[in-house]
């Protein structure tokens, strides 16, 4: 089971920043998240409830006197230097998340001048807890803080949004930023995607904690199906758009009108549009179970947002589904999930304290059985957002 070791990474970034360039650094630290429930919504102007969690990357900046960046990434022990007037994408990747930051902030009008900067992570690569997200919004936070370019939380969101959209090439929605940026703790966010309105919901029981259960695959569909359920989805709105022309979302649709206007024509579109507008409304009601600390009401809607995910939205995997058969009439878990995009990546779970390490056991043997792979846990606690540390 992973434990979380901020403390220690904090170190080891500090260390290697003042072995290459001897200055004392500005440290910030970005969470990754979790979303409890709330799934493909984001890009149907839906509603979703993440929450930065105690897994970071940290990274370490200071000032250069010339125009160029100077980059170190500590988990690849791998350096890259790039000029100010010069932003392309690198072989290596892993720096486009960093340009991609520093040519939005330009693209603004602030002024960045040169810099070197040394990152490190205990964020699990391809586990679906966005490290991406965390480090592009590390970045941002720690240029404004460098160079007092005024930015708020919200347009660093934007900023590292459109970073990855714009210069990795990847369309994701903003939430991930956003739960990176604005976590609190013992807090989930209650986003509003059509506008970005948001709200706390408290999320504070001494008895649970959260589980993720890592299937350790990701397979080749996600991408193409990750695509086709978005033109599903927008299939399904002009199919109602021809009667109702006031709806521009899945957020402004019924089932009454799936169940008129869409069903009859394509039953596949039908159930990707039925399980959208069912979790938008799932969300909301699992909120207020929340607000009347009512967490067993609560697991149970992210049961049922399992089964549309894999029944109805067709996203999850063989693997997911045994990770959620395998806790389903278990005592000790209130409810689980795939998290994600799907096709891969971890299960949430929502579980007593005082069963974790049995469950975990349990599980990881079972989960071997069933499919001959090595499934990893990690506890996740919720976290406060991006923030410079303090000495």
């Amino acid at each position: 089971m992973s434990i979380t070791t901020t403390t220690s990474l904090q170190n080891a970034v500090h260390e290697k920043y003042l072995e290459l360039h001897g200055d004392t650094p500005l440290l910030v630290r970005s969470p990754g998240r979790v979303n409890l429930i709330g799934e493909h919504t984001d890009y149907n102007q839906g509603l979703v409830l993440p929450a930065a969690i105690n897994k970071n990357i940290i990274v370490a900046i200071g000032k250069r006197d010339d125009r160029h960046i100077q980059l170190y990434a500590l988990d690849q022990q791998e350096s890259f230097d790039a000029a100010l007037n010069a932003l392309e994408r690198s072989p290596l990747l892993w720096p486009d998340y960093i340009l991609g930051v520093v040519q939005q902030l330009q693209q603004r009008g602030h002024d960045v001048g040169g810099f070197n900067l040394v990152f490190g992570g205990d964020i699990p690569q391809g586990a679906g807890l966005s490290s991406s997200a965390a480090l592009e919004c590390a970045t941002g936070f720690a240029l404004n803080e460098l160079f007092d370019l005024d930015i708020s939380r919200l347009d660093i969101a934007l900023a590292a949004q459109a970073a990855e959209n714009e210069f990795v090439g990847v369309k994701c929605g903003l939430m991930d930023q956003f739960a990176s940026v604005f976590g609190k703790e013992q807090q989930l966010i209650k986003l509003d995607c059509a506008d970005f309105s948001y709200d706390y919901i408290p999320f504070n029981n001494p008895d649970l904690c959260i589980v993720l259960f890592d299937t350790q695959v990701k397979h080749s569909l996600a991408s193409s199906a990750y695509n086709e359920r978005r033109e599903q989805c927008e299939r399904g709105v002009a199919l109602i758009q021809q009667h109702h022309q006031h709806v521009k979302s899945l957020r402004d649709v019924t089932i009454e009108q799936l169940d008129e206007y869409v069903k009859p024509v394509d039953a596949t579109v039908y159930n990707r549009c039925h399980y959208v507008v069912s979790e938008i409304k799932r969300l909301q009601d699992g909120c207020e179970d929340l607000k009347n600390d009512d967490f067993n009401a609560f697991g149970q809607r992210m049961f049922e947002t399992h089964d549309g995910l894999q029944h109805l939205y067709e996203v999850s995997c063989d693997e997911l589904d045994v990770l959620v058969d395998l806790v389903r009439d278990n005592d000790a878990v209130l409810g689980a999930r795939m998290m994600g995009g799907g096709f891969g990546g971890c299960t949430i779970n929502l579980v007593k304290i005082d069963q974790v390490q049995n469950l975990v056991d349990t599980v990881i043997g079972a989960y071997n059985e069933r499919t001959g792979r090595t499934a990893q846990a990690y506890i996740a606690n919720i976290s406060g957002g991006t923030n410079v540390i303090l000495d």
